[in-house]
């Protein structure tokens, strides 16, 4: 009788269940992983509650993940049991004219490891060797979990051109907010004010480092950020998806300013001023995931003590209770939660 693992199942938001599947392994160019930590993502909440337009419930979650290679399949070079790795989890085809030319994190046949497949929420599991990135000595697993997570950041910023001297408002002060704040500031802009509803995440992003923390519906948002930072706001991160965040946006940003749409919207119409997006040359641009260029400048972040792990990081969750840690990931008072993983 083959080996059975637990494996998280997500059928709503409600019903999140540990399987008991075989085993798997490692086929060509594969590597088999035992999961260390992995962590609890907007996108998954979002599917779980069936707000995300692309991920169809159910699903195995489990895209941030960080683990130990267990056993190395035929043609995986250059790996072997006991490496530590994280996971870059976008699966893409490699033939399309958006591989070809280096931006295969919008291949036209994307998967993400995690979402379209299923992820790391397990005791083990497979995934190609291009996939995944040493961690560097030192670092820890905690900090590990959150490459991921700021490589989202990372090609946000990277997208927006050069940043240095420029003005920033980040709209939501949720964890990619906050590491829209740290690879805003490492990318050199001179002064960044974020936004939220709740006062707590505020005082947060405060103690990350932010110029200023702004009630997301002030009626006065755009003088108190003007006021805040100085003059004119020349870049605006949206990381919420709510309707009215582009709205904001477009009000926030200065005449020839940029928004950068981060955060997942459902599907439908969003409300756009395109009188003012005409008017003012304001650049929209929407970003998606990560290459391995953001994992390197990520991992090296995290490595240099740019990012607070201790702030962002707010609770940890063993496998046989991811549901608690969902419930928790959706709790004000958390920032980023992590699902922990010891051998059955």
């Amino acid at each position: 009788m083959s080996q059975q693992i637990r494996r998280i199942l997500v059928r709503s938001i409600d019903d999140i269940t540990v399987e008991h599947v075989p085993a798997p392994t490692a086929d060509e160019g594969e590597l088999l992983v035992r999961t260390a930590v992995v962590g609890v993502c907007g996108t998954d909440t979002h599917a779980a509650q069936g707000h995300h337009p692309f991920m169809p419930l159910p699903y195995h979650p489990g895209h941030e993940a960080v683990g130990v290679v267990a056993a190395v399949g035929p043609g995986a070079d250059g790996f072997a049991p006991g490496d530590r790795i994280i996971v870059e989890p976008n699966l893409f085809c490699g033939q399309c004219p958006q591989c070809r030319s280096g931006r295969y994190n919008i291949c036209e046949e994307l998967k993400v490891f995690g979402c379209q497949t299923p992820g790391a929420m397990t005791d083990l599991f497979t995934i190609p060797a291009d996939r995944v990135h040493r961690i560097p000595e030192g670092m820890t697993d905690i900090e590990a979990a959150l490459v991921e997570p700021l490589a989202t950041p990372v090609h946000a910023v990277t997208k927006a051109g050069d940043l240095t001297g420029r003005t920033v408002v980040v709209l939501g002060a949720g964890p990619i907010g906050l590491l829209v704040l740290a690879a805003a500031r490492h990318a050199g802009a001179a002064k960044i004010a974020l936004t939220d509803l709740l006062p707590g995440k505020r005082e947060r992003a405060l103690r990350l480092g932010a110029d200023a923390a702004l009630a997301a519906d002030a009626a006065d948002l755009t003088e108190q950020a003007r006021a805040a930072l100085g003059g004119p706001v020349d870049m605006v991160f949206g990381c919420v998806a709510r309707e009215q965040s582009m709205a904001q946006a477009t009000d926030l940003v200065t005449k020839g300013g940029r928004i950068i749409a981060v955060g997942v919207g459902a599907a439908g119409t969003t409300p756009i001023r395109l009188d003012l997006i005409q008017d003012r040359e304001i650049s929209v641009e929407g970003t998606l995931m990560y290459t391995a260029e953001d994992y390197r400048t990520a991992i090296a972040l995290i490595a240099s003590g740019a990012v607070d792990t201790d702030e962002i990081v707010t609770g940890t969750f063993p496998l046989e209770e991811a549901a608690k840690a969902f419930t928790a990931s959706l709790a004000p008072e958390h920032v980023k939660v992590l699902v922990t993983v010891e051998a059955s």
